[in-house]
């Protein structure tokens, strides 16, 4: 019943996104996914990771087997295409396979399988479409924010960005210092973010073929949350990025063309109008709220795995701030975000108690102030940034450190081994 109950709210919410993009005469979700499964898509990379996710519930037999469906769909697919030379377009040369088998296993749920073991399959399949269409409804969400926020609030956070000193300005010319080759190497970690986070995700997952069940609480579920309410979010505080509104890729709509070379002046900010193209993506920083969650959700994997978290975590930050997508501010209100929301999940996983209420209500709270502080004070913040800098931070680092020394209190504690009994003398 709760499967089913949450399976048709999220076709009523793609339903209604798939009827917003309409109204403003480009595809929806249901659309562009559909179109995925003849045309060219677009997401390659990340409908293989996907099938990746639905191969959990299957054995290594039917596993290598899927895998190879996939791929022999995608060779007849590449063969076809060019035998009548069609246009890859912006999509990529392989993929449809990996949806094909996703769907495939859809039907042989329903119609080859019973009881549990159909349910079981199910979910997978779930899981896997799950991640995909995310990111399907990502980018109409990302469109609604641009057709229906027309002014901006940039100017604000740059304002605000000035107590923790302009770390996008540094990071640009840290970027743009160090050449090609680490800017090639951020673009890829920030671009396969959600690959990474299937990698994680399937360490977790590895027993659920032998168990026969996931697991109450895993890294795909708050990754889905976090993008799901974050776009809510933006069209709150709309917000484009340095980039656009300090750089030059903002074409006439930026208020100057300073990033990165060039801080951004203390005036007195106010909502500034933007282009209907450009998704009002910032804040918070949903690309550090999910590295975040990468990296917490790898800490209890083999050590390898405890490095590529940390890596990806620190090349994301770097990227978000390097490339001019992101402000400083940004980062901080996604890092407090991810935590809110992992802890959230993570109660209702275990039973709400009285340090989980604390925890998230902690966690809301400060990213509430945060973004009041950002609409409401910036020239405050700009003016003094040896005392609001160190509360931005100190007001982050309280969130991170409630959440660890909180969780680490969930943990279950290994119970001291019994001592045998001294045994009498014998005289």
């Amino acid at each position: 019943m709760l499967w089913a109950t949450v399976g048709v709210a999220a076709l009523g919410f793609l339903i209604a996104l798939e009827i917003a993009a309409r109204h403003y005469g480009l595809p929806g979700p249901i659309t562009t996914q559909a179109q995925e499964v003849i045309f060219a898509p677009k997401s390659g990379p990340l409908l293989y990771a996907s099938m990746a996710l639905m191969m959990v519930v299957l054995t290594w037999r039917q596993r290598f087997i899927a895998a190879g469906v996939a791929i022999g769909i995608d060779v007849t697919f590449l063969l076809v295409r060019w035998a009548v030379d069609a246009k890859l377009a912006d999509g990529h040369p392989f993929g449809n396979g990996a949806l094909w088998v996703i769907l495939g296993y859809a039907v042989i749920a329903v119609t080859r399988r019973t009881g549990h073991e159909r349910v079981l399959l199910l979910k997978g399949v779930g899981l896997g479409l799950l991640l995909v269409t995310g990111r399907k409804t990502g980018d109409t969400w990302l469109l609604i924010t641009s057709k229906t926020r027309p002014a901006v609030l940039d100017q604000y956070v740059a304002t605000a960005d000035q107590a923790l000193g302009n770390p996008s300005w540094l990071a640009g010319r840290i970027v743009k210092a160090a050449g090609p080759v680490g800017a090639h190497v951020l673009d890829y970690v920030y671009i396969q973010l959600a690959v990474a986070a299937v990698i994680v995700a399937l360490y977790q997952l590895r027993d659920v073929a032998v168990e026969r069940r996931f697991p109450g609480h895993h890294l795909v579920r708050t990754f889905l949350v976090i993008g799901l309410l974050g776009p809510g979010i933006y069209m709150i505080f709309p917000v484009v990025g340095p980039i656009f509104a300090y750089g030059a890729d903002g074409g006439h709509w930026a208020v100057a063309n300073l990033w990165p070379n060039t801080p951004p002046p203390i005036n007195t900010p106010h909502p500034m109008p933007f282009d209907e193209i450009t998704p009002r993506n910032c804040m918070p920083s949903l690309h550090t709220a999910w590295a975040t969650t990468i990296f917490v959700h790898s800490r209890k994997g083999p050590r390898i795995l405890q490095f590529a978290g940390a890596f990806w975590l620190i090349a994301t930050l770097g990227a978000t701030l390097g490339f001019g997508y992101h402000y400083g501010a940004d980062l901080v209100a996604g890092v407090v975000f991810a935590l809110t929301i992992e802890a959230g999940l993570r109660s209702l996983d275990r039973g709400w108690d009285r340090s989980g209420i604390q925890l998230v209500t902690h966690g809301a709270a400060v990213f509430a102030a945060l973004l009041v502080s950002y609409r409401y004070l910036p020239m405050e913040m700009a003016k003094h940034p040896w005392v609001f800098g160190p509360l931005i931070i100190l007001a982050m680092t309280s969130v991170v450190h409630s959440y660890v020394r909180t969780t680490q209190l969930w943990e279950p504690k290994a119970a001291p081994a019994r001592q045998p009994e001294p045994q009498p003398e014998l005289v």
